[in-house]
């Protein structure tokens, strides 16, 4: 291919992935020809084509298609049978699926609305809202529509919530949340909360044996926000499905931890929440005694510790820290559990000074915020294993 040409095409490229919102058709013709090296279009061309179609579709199946369904329902009554009618008892009804994802994301509605209250971000409208759902000439229920017209349930739902409950940090204030919780950016915006619940009630209806659970919104939160910030605009504006493919890969190793069933077996939370007491008891027994002594179990501190990744522990840019080691290590998940002994080994003074009620008080609201020094510490423990 001649220079000129070859220069041209790469700018075809450039400029089709440009837009605002990409024409997908147009992208998949240019690449059929074959994509240019330059500039990393190869690997956005190949996550446009692979990542960001398979979750438009997940968009199409699990929000648009319901949201038609339904709108339909009230356009065209004499299309309703008794077999596909919403007061159908049968648990298999499309409509009892229907009431029953709603309740899942009342759950998950309540909890990103108060994603890092502390920071303005989740609030903020992202530059990039999802075109698909926030088509005007698209009439139809989103989720949006669907919480406002079922937010009397909420409180119901927020008392019967079943999972991980109380996983909330107690050293976070619950009166920065905003007064009306429900008021939302105007009609053709979203905020970046409502990214986060989109991808969430993906996840859920994907993942019927774990749907979600409570704390979950605490692990998307970091991945989003870290995406969402991509100083590459190329990149940013494709944070919500990177974010999608990212979370559901982390869950993948992750997941056991928020299955209740498996919480006694050996991949479940309580034998990591005892793995931490092992380790101290091999680092420090004098420690370890200390808190044998006082009865301070681990489930009373290490079970958010180790569900949440210690996204409820730091601020914002400290969780990330944490994480870029955390995901570097090849055994992740025991590395978390070495962080997690360094953290009651670099505080060992105090808590062998303490009563039981400093002591909880020391690990529930953790006092120590440099996390380099953590991060020192677990790697030191790890190098001498």
């Amino acid at each position: 291919m001649s220079t000129s040409k070859h220069r041209n095409r790469v700018q075809e490229f450039k400029v089709a992935l440009g837009e605002k919102q990409i024409d997908s058709k147009a992208l998949q013709e240019l690449c059929f020809s074959g994509i240019p090296f330059e500039g990393g279009i190869r690997a956005v061309c190949w996550k446009v084509s692979i990542y960001f179609e398979v979750y438009s579709q997940f968009l199409k199946e699990m929000i648009i298609q319901p949201g038609i369904a339904k709108a339909n329902l009230g356009l065209n009554r004499e299309d309703v049978t008794m077999e596909d009618h919403p007061l159908n008892p049968n648990p298999d009804s499309r409509w009892n699926n229907y009431f029953k994802d709603n309740e899942v994301l009342l759950q998950i509605d309540k909890d990103v609305r108060r994603l890092y209250p502390d920071m303005a971000f989740f609030q903020r409208a992202t530059d990039y809202p999802c075109q698909l759902i926030l088509d005007p000439q698209n009439d139809y229920e989103t989720l949006r529509r669907r919480v406002e017209q079922t937010t009397l349930k909420a409180q119901t739902v927020n008392r019967n919530r079943s999972g991980v409950t109380n996983v909330s940090s107690p050293g976070k204030s619950l009166n920065l949340y905003p007064s009306n919780e429900y008021e939302v950016l105007p009609n053709g915006s979203e905020a970046h909360w409502e990214v986060v619940e989109r991808i969430l009630f993906i996840y859920a209806k994907l993942n019927p044996g774990i749907a979600y659970v409570q704390g979950m919104n605490e692990i998307v939160g970091p991945i989003y926000y870290t995406f969402a910030t991509d100083p590459n605009d190329e990149w940013k504006e494709h944070a919500e499905a990177d974010t999608f493919f990212c979370f559901t890969n982390l869950m993948s190793e992750n997941r056991d931890n928020f299955i209740k069933s498996l919480d006694d077996s050996q991949c479940g939370i309580t034998f990591k929440m005892e793995s931490v007491y092992s380790m101290l008891k091999d680092k420090d027994m004098e420690l370890y005694l200390k808190l044998q002594e006082q009865n301070i179990k681990p489930q009373y501190f290490t079970f958010r510790w180790l569900t949440l990744l210690l996204s409820q522990e730091f601020l914002l840019p400290d969780v990330i820290r944490i994480w870029d080691s955390l995901f570097s290590d090849q055994d992740r998940f025991h590395f978390l559990i070495l962080v997690c002994c360094a953290m009651l080994i670099l505080i060992r003074d105090q808590l062998l000074a303490g009563d039981f009620t400093i002591n909880m008080r020391l690990l529930q609201d953790y006092p120590i915020t440099d996390v380099h020094t953590i991060l020192a510490k677990a790697k030191e423990l790890q190098d001498h294993s």
